[in-house]
């Protein structure tokens, strides 16, 4: 079976839906950086997956649209010097950003009246600062 990323409890990408590039990565590493290819370029299709519910699909692209191309989400990560850290890191940021993008949205905050006593208390407060710079101007006149 092939292995899952867990997103949240209602859809998991399988690793068969993920297209990896890689390429030379940037940075320290010396000889060695030159010569391997360790940056990892991950891609998922977001608008074309059939492993993600139609509600969460239309909620990820919404909240995605400035990262996709075409419906695609692209992530690259190049921070360590092995590829398959590369390749964990790049699959964690997937799945956070996806858990992010399909997220409920969050319940609208009701206001609430001001009670009255903090009103008056706040008036108070503002006549006396009032009351304090009219005592201070009348005194170089």
């Amino acid at each position: 079976m092939p292995e899952q990323i867990r997103v949240r409890d209602s859809f998991s990408v399988p690793e068969s839906e993920l297209a990896w590039r890689f390429s030379r990565a940037s940075g320290p590493g010396g000889q060695h950086v030159n010569t391997s290819a360790t940056a990892v370029e991950l891609s998922f299709d977001v608008a074309g997956s059939p492993s993600i519910p139609e509600t969460l699909r239309r909620r990820a692209l919404d909240r995605l649209a400035g990262r996709l191309v075409r419906g695609v989400l692209t992530i690259r990560a190049e921070e360590h010097r092995s590829q398959r850290r590369n390749r964990e890191a790049a699959k964690a940021r997937l799945a956070a950003l996806l858990a992010e993008a399909t997220a409920p949205p969050p319940k609208k905050r009701i206001p609430k009246k001001i009670p009255r006593a903090i009103n008056e208390r706040r008036l108070q407060d503002k006549r006396r600062r009032s009351e304090i710079k009219r005592q201070r101007a009348a005194r170089w006149y």
